[in-house]
């Protein structure tokens, strides 16, 4: 076994100096109104190794976290809502994700995405690995080991979306793990386009979807090791979302200015979080050898999955920890509904908010064209990501990451923000009209 992994519950007595930099000043106008499950979870709680490199082993002791919102199997549970839904409302997803790989400068423009339109023509998939093989990995997002996906499913109005991020802590065993993040992602963004091809159900879940990924992920020969969290989603254009998350990334539903949830992180033990992984045959062969410890290994199966009802105006966010070690749930909520404010999206209206009346225009969701820079979702993608790097550089202000490190590990002298990978995907909800 490498040093990397025999050493891999060391805490460095010495941590590099990082560039200070001013946060952008709040709103005007912020009632924040976190919901229980926010505070129940701080980001503070988040666990991931220091400089990234997050532990690959198996903790001397794993006390499992409970899943958030735990659904009985085959039911669909959703979150309790004072407003009524129309049950013949339909909606759409507009999704962007913005992403900067750690030591590089914040690029708005040249690191955006944004999804593709609507097009049952591109459900004609004849196979995952040919589907894999024809992403070109030079043109792959440059966002370091993190990753995202997003793909309509099959033929229907469905869409899958979400992030991963690869455990650094495999590089020292000569890993490179955005092989296994990026290939994940790929692999995902395929079976949901294809689907239903070898579909088991008569319904895509995401913690299915995770489970084809990863095992793709295991059977490809040219991705040889490495590891990653998983955050995703399928959402329904009746409104229903089914959020499965594995690990540290993590992922929040905000409306009118409120957290109506935000996921509990999966940790075996502190720098620990749950990850899917794949070790190389070469370490395979030395453990059987010289034996030590096995890298740390979890299953699709062990995601935790929460199921929700979305309306008209709310934001789905997902971020990988790069975003949650540096920026709190009660900051997250003030960068999204500042923007949501200031863009018209969301209105104050004698005291109290409402869904603006320009939201499908902001989201660009009546033109069958590819949504563009400016349209919301991606004003609101790269706000989030550029707070999580201007915080992430900030020696000044001691982010979520910190304040954990601080309790842990009281005599190490860890102040300011955690650089990092860093990868953002936002869907903005909007009710299409009644034809």
């Amino acid at each position: 076994m490498s040093l990397a992994i025999a050493g891999a519950y060391r805490v460095p007595t010495r941590f590099a100096q990082r560039t200070a930099s001013h946060r952008p000043a709040s709103s005007r106008f912020l009632l924040l109104c976190l919901s229980a499950s926010s505070l129940l979870a701080p980001a503070s709680a988040r666990s991931a190794a220091f400089h990234s490199q997050r532990t690959l082993v198996s903790a001397p002791s794993c006390p499992l976290s409970k899943n958030a919102c735990p659904v009985p199997l085959g039911l669909r549970g959703f979150n309790s809502s004072a407003q009524q839904c129309r049950d013949t409302a339909q909606f759409s997803y507009h999704v962007a994700a913005s992403y900067s790989a750690k030591g590089h400068k914040f690029d708005a423009p040249g690191n955006l995405y944004t999804a593709d339109p609507f097009d049952p023509s591109k459900s004609n998939i004849t196979g995952l690995k040919e589907c894999k093989a024809s992403k070109n990995p030079r043109k792959r997002a440059k966002s370091g080991q993190d990753a995202f996906f997003y793909s309509q499913v099959g033929t229907t109005e469905t869409t899958a979306f979400g992030v991963a991020d690869g455990v650094g802590g495999w590089t020292e065993s000569g890993v490179d793990p955005a092989d296994f993040s990026h290939g994940l992602c790929e692999y995902m963004a395929c079976a949901a386009r294809a689907w239903p091809q070898g579909a088991k159900s008569q319904s895509l879940h995401p913690k299915d979807l995770l489970q084809v990924g990863y095992d793709e992920v295991i059977g490809d020969d040219g991705i040889v090791g490495g590891g990653s969290t998983a955050c995703l989603a399928v959402a329904e254009p009746g409104g229903n979302v089914e959020v499965a998350n594995l690990g540290d990334s993590g992922f929040m539903h905000l409306g009118l200015n409120a957290v109506r949830h935000f996921t509990h992180p999966q940790t075996h033990a502190f720098n620990t979080p749950f990850q899917l992984s794949k070790t190389p045959q070469r370490m395979l062969r030395q453990m059987a050898v010289f034996g030590g410890p096995s890298t740390l290994s979890d299953l699709p199966k062990e995601s935790s999955v929460t199921n929700h009802r979305v309306r008209h105006g709310d934001v789905l966010l997902f971020a990988t920890d790069g975003v949650w070690d540096n920026l709190s749930p009660h900051d997250a909520l003030s960068i999204v509904s500042r923007n949501m404010l200031d863009l018209g999206a969301w209105a104050e209206k004698d005291g109290v908010l409402e869904v603006g009346s320009e939201l499908p225009r902001l989201a660009q969701a009546d033109s069958d064209r590819k949504a563009n820079g400016a349209s919301l979702q991606a004003k609101v993608a790269v706000a989030i990501a550029r707070a999580a790097k201007e915080t992430s550089l900030d020696s000044r202000r001691d982010g979520p990451f910190a304040k954990e490190v601080q309790k842990h590990y009281p005599d190490e002298d860890w102040h300011g923000g955690k650089p990092d990978d860093i990868a953002v995907v936002v869907a903005v909800v909007v009710e299409d009209p009644v034809s």
